[in-house]
């Protein structure tokens, strides 16, 4: 796994700073600590940080064709790289070396912008085509692999892994874009392609873009999406042998390394599901990392160690405090914007735990989206055949009055806590999916945003990202839907780039198996009954998994990787909390109403509310405000936001 970074003059030819390329560069060292490389020719610039993990010897970067006219830098790996080389070769490609990376200059040379199709991977890469006076990116289907561009107000483009390495060229404008600060609180992160910052944009997933110089910026273009078709009609037998060899596929596939390779082991369904699959695909013991927490009603450990006892692992548990919550300003400089997702924590110490062990490891993220796991589904569901009994023109008037009525019941039994059913019952199928993903819902926005904020935003909310990716997904299954959504939204945006975040900061490279998108497109050809029965989700899975895994592994209620948020805001967070809501900093944007933030705090820490989820979402805005764009006196007095200056 590695960093790349660049910098492009679209109009001309003008020299590129080797000492700001070198401070972009080295911005991103930990995503690649072994190497680091750049190309510099005149109007253009690319660099490279390198965390080896395949053809150790010669696989360094940049990298070249044979009269190095086409120079690549790349993040990720291209797991069917094997098979394109002789395919490669026999078009009359010379190859020197045995990496991938390789693989993809000549993929260009043949196939030009289509390369990208022919790629079975996670990847995000910049390619400079001297001949043709190219600058081509792409990112890979699901966006597994971040890539981060700006277009300056003098016509130099600037490229890179993360946002830390555009801010580092020292010209990205720090103006932030209300619109993300919109979507944050809505979702917990700034939704693709926007970033925090107006003139940043993230490459969509399944996204390329090309610019040639002298020529107008184009588009991103996409080259493919996931079609829920749900057509295939096979026995359940037929489905879990297909399964099965899919899954096995797509695990070897992943397990090729020239460096230690593991597992991560939390005792879930899908990380236990990839543990034992990967046994079943070596000769030696799979190394795997867990990490177990005081709070019992955390802790999944004795679940890990049962897999790991029965496939008999390296096993490796780290022990994390119930009170680990030093994190806070390290995330807020990790994912260089606003992002609110706090299972980051646990996250990064399992990371952490990893990188002492193995240098590549295998994770089970995108089981819930691919196979259907998720409790929102089957809720979701429930709600769909409620709303097919009742006409919208009266669900809307009726469960709207109930969802305004209903108390907000914290603290009791889950069954008596209707609230935010009533509201979502008022709401179309993507509104009401909407509702159920927001931290920051309808009738609290009211309260939460000043009038300005809402004169800068324009009257922008983010259901709008729905809304588009719902346009676009090309099925009414009530399941197949927002499997779609979270496919464009969640996985995206909140999971992926959690994970990216915190193990590259662990120069650590985590594989995704279940998120292959060959797997993806089979099993969205199967109809939602193999993925959600009844009251049972990742029904087909679990049937494979069955012969393989504890019945306690595959039927338990399913837990989270999550910290006890309103405990700490209650107790050793407590004065953090109230300082950092209704600090100075937060008041300086005019964005938010300050008696109404004082009431998240004193409700939350009272007892009478759980605020928890929005009080953690505004405490990492803040602490974006204070790491990224550093302590300023100046207030945001201007129309829009005024640029804060470090």
């Amino acid at each position: 796994m590695c960093g790349i970074t660049g910098i492009f003059d679209t109009q001309g030819r003008r020299d590129v700073d080797r000492a700001v390329l070198t401070r972009m560069n080295e911005a991103q060292h930990h995503r690649g600590p072994d190497e680091g490389g750049l190309h510099v020719e005149p109007g253009i610039g690319l660099g490279h940080r390198r965390l080896s993990i395949i053809d150790l010897s010669t696989g360094q970067q940049p990298l070249y064709n044979e009269d190095q006219s086409v120079c690549v830098v790349f993040n990720g790996e291209i797991y069917n790289y094997q098979e394109l080389i002789p395919e490669l070769a026999a078009l009359g490609h010379v190859f020197h070396t045995r990496s991938d990376t390789e693989v993809i200059v000549h993929a260009w040379e043949a196939w030009g912008e289509d390369c990208v199709r022919r790629f079975r991977g996670m990847f995000a890469f910049a390619l400079w085509d001297r001949n043709a006076q190219t600058l081509f990116l792409a990112r890979d289907r699901l966006a597994v692999k971040p890539l981060y561009y700006a277009l300056l107000p003098d016509g130099t483009f600037l490229f890179g892994s993360e946002l830390k390495s555009l801010l580092a060229h020292g010209g990205l404008s720090r103006e932030m874009d209300p619109l993300a600060v919109e979507e944050y609180f809505a979702l917990g992160y700034v939704a693709e392609p926007r970033t925090i910052f107006q003139e940043a944009r993230k490459l969509p997933p399944a996204h390329t873009l090309t610019l040639r110089r002298g020529w107008p910026m184009a588009d991103p273009r996409e080259y493919w999406d996931v079609r829920f078709t749900l057509e295939q009609r096979c026995s359940l037998e037929e489905a879990c042998e297909q399964l099965a060899a899919k899954l096995a596929e797509s695990i070897r596939l992943r397990m090729i390394a020239e460096v230690p390779l593991g597992a991560f082991l939390s005792g879930g369904v899908d990380s236990s599901a990839v543990v034992a699959l990967m046994a079943g695909l070596s000769n030696d013991p799979v190394n795997t990392c867990s990490i177990a927490f005081e709070d019992p009603a955390f802790n999944e450990a004795a679940f890990a160690q049962t897999v790991a006892d029965r496939y008999h692992t390296n096993h490796h548990c780290d022990l994390v405090g119930s009170d680990d919550f030093d994190l806070v300003d390290t995330l807020a400089r990790l994912y260089d914007e606003p992002y609110a997702d706090s299972s980051a924590i646990p996250t990064y110490r399992v990371c952490q735990l990893a990188r002492k062990h193995v240098t590549v490891a295998l994770s089970g993220d995108g089981g819930d989206e691919t196979f259907g796991g998720y409790r929102r589904y089957r809720q979701h569901l429930m709600e769909e055949r409620l709303r097919g009994t009742i006409p919208h023109g009266v669900r809307r008037p009726l469960f709207g009055l109930l969802g305004r009525v209903y108390p907000k019941a914290d603290w009791a039994p889950r069954i008596f806590r209707a609230k935010t059913t009533f509201e979502g019952m008022a709401r179309t199928s993507v509104e009401g999916y909407f509702h159920a993903m927001s931290i920051l819902r309808g009738p609290i926005r009211t309260q939460f945003f000043t009038d300005r904020f809402r004169r800068e935003t324009g009257g922008y909310t983010a259901e709008e990202v729905f809304r588009r990716h719902a346009a676009r997904a090309g099925t009414d299954d009530p399941l197949a839907l927002i499997q779609y959504l979270d496919l464009k939204t969640y996985l995206v945006g909140d999971i992926n780039t959690k994970v990216d975040r915190a193990s590259m900061a662990h120069s650590l490279e985590v594989r995704e198996p279940l998120m292959d998108h060959e797997l993806i497109e089979w099993m969205a050809t199967l109809p939602s009954s193999l993925k959600v029965r009844g009251r049972e989700g990742k029904f087909l899975l679990k049937k494979v998994m069955q012969a393989r895994l504890p019945q306690d592994i595959l039927y338990r209620p399913k837990m989270g990787f999550a910290v006890p948020l309103a405990r700490w805001f209650r107790g050793p967070l407590r004065e953090r909390v109230r300082q950092t809501v209704l600090g100075s900093r937060l008041a300086a944007t005019g964005w938010f109403n300050a008696a109404y933030l004082r009431h998240l705090v004193d409700a939350h820490q009272s007892g009478a509310r759980d605020y928890s989820a929005l009080l953690w979402t505004v405490l990492m805005f803040e602490a974006f405000l204070s790491n990224i764009l550093g302590d300023s006196r100046e207030r945001f007095d201007a129309p829009g936001v005024t640029e804060i200056t470090t």
